[in-house]
């Protein structure tokens, strides 16, 4: 009696196919975002009730000026218990970060896992002609590695 051969039937990957999977097909589009002139504390309020940990921070033609986290926020609980100033004076341009790292929206996804791995950041904003137009987090990458199952990469 011979070796039975356990493993299922092997299906080619589609050349190609990954090319298709960009950071646009993924991305949030329906974004929370704030305006410079608004108060860190609204941010914060706005964080917790939402259950996100930053957003995108943009001007009245919806052109991206920043980002805002909860480390953000935290440095700055930490400022104003030091030096007694109340939350409701701190604006968010005084707090956000101006220098945002962005990404294309034509960009495969998992070339953006690649990005996510060697910077460190949570989540990077798509800008399309200047505009604001999405936003993709590690959690987006994810659920396109898991709309895969299992195919190879």
């Amino acid at each position: 009696m011979g070796i039975k051969n356990y493993i299922g039937k092997r299906v080619s990957s589609k050349k190609g196919s990954l090319e298709k999977i960009k950071v646009s097909d993924y991305m949030s589009t329906k974004l929370i975002t704030f305006k410079p002139e608004q108060c860190v504390l609204e941010v914060m309020n706005v964080l917790i009730k939402k259950k996100i940990s930053g957003a995108p921070v943009v001007n009245e033609n919806n052109e991206l000026v920043g980002i805002i986290s909860e480390g953000d926020c935290m440095k700055q609980i930490s400022q104003s218990r030091y030096y007694n100033q109340p939350l409701e004076d701190v604006k968010v341009e005084e707090h956000m970060a101006r220098e945002v790292e962005t990404i294309d929206g034509e960009m495969n996804v998992f070339d953006a896992a690649d990005k996510f791995l060697n910077s460190r950041r949570r989540r990077f904003p798509i800008v399309k002609d200047g505009k604001l137009v999405g936003l993709i987090s590690q959690k987006d990458v994810l659920k396109a590695a898991l709309k895969l199952k299992g195919h190879s990469w």
